[in-house]
């Protein structure tokens, strides 16, 4: 393996690095920039992660701007905001629905194959953190380890074993962080 393939440590956008608006127990995308509410550790975690040489990549599924519930301008201040706020290496946005059979909307894995060859980033030695099954099977299906965060969401019938579970994106920078030594390059 080349010594320039780097870690890198891909993150749900919703749910993970921001709140999410609930209704009837499901999750749902705030509505603007002014609603967007970052977790307040965010940007603490993902500076641990990026102190020991993690890319820090966000990828996110938006399906209302295909479903006529959100516009794409809405979508790219509320990233805006998040790239000027949190120490995010890139951020790549799926804005198509699934009847659309798009190979960059989670869980299909197009977002975080598109992201590692544009970063040269080795997806066996990467990890994807998100609050969904998409999220969670995305990550499988790019050959990185997955963590689910748990946030008790009715979130459909499709069952998905991540590999590992936890309650917070703190939990998931520890355990990320206890299971890797030395920095984020590898070779």
């Amino acid at each position: 393996m080349s010594p320039s393939r780097r870690r890198a440590v891909f993150l749900d956008r919703d749910g993970v690095l921001n709140e999410v608006v609930l209704r009837d127990g499901r999750p749902h995308p705030p509505a603007s920039a002014d609603e967007l509410k970052l977790f307040p550790d965010a940007c603490a975690q993902l500076q641990r992660l990026k102190e020991r040489g993690f890319l820090l990549i966000c990828v996110s599924n938006q399906p209302d701007v295909a479903r006529g519930n959100q516009s794409r301008d809405a979508v790219e201040a509320m990233n805006a905001r998040l790239r000027s706020d949190l120490p995010l290496d890139d951020l790549l946005v799926c804005y198509h629905d699934d009847v659309d059979r798009c190979s960059c909307r989670k869980p299909a894995p197009g977002l975080l194959l598109e992201a590692a060859n544009r970063h040269a980033i080795d997806r066996s030695a990467s990890f994807m953190i998100g609050d969904r099954w998409r999220d969670v099977q995305a990550g499988q299906r790019a050959a990185c380890t997955s963590i689910l965060i748990e946030c008790g969401y009715r979130d459909g019938d499709v069952q998905v074993q991540p590999d590992h579970r936890v309650r917070s994106l703190a939990e998931a920078v520890d355990w990320i962080l206890a299971r890797v030594g030395g920095g984020g390059t590898l070779g």
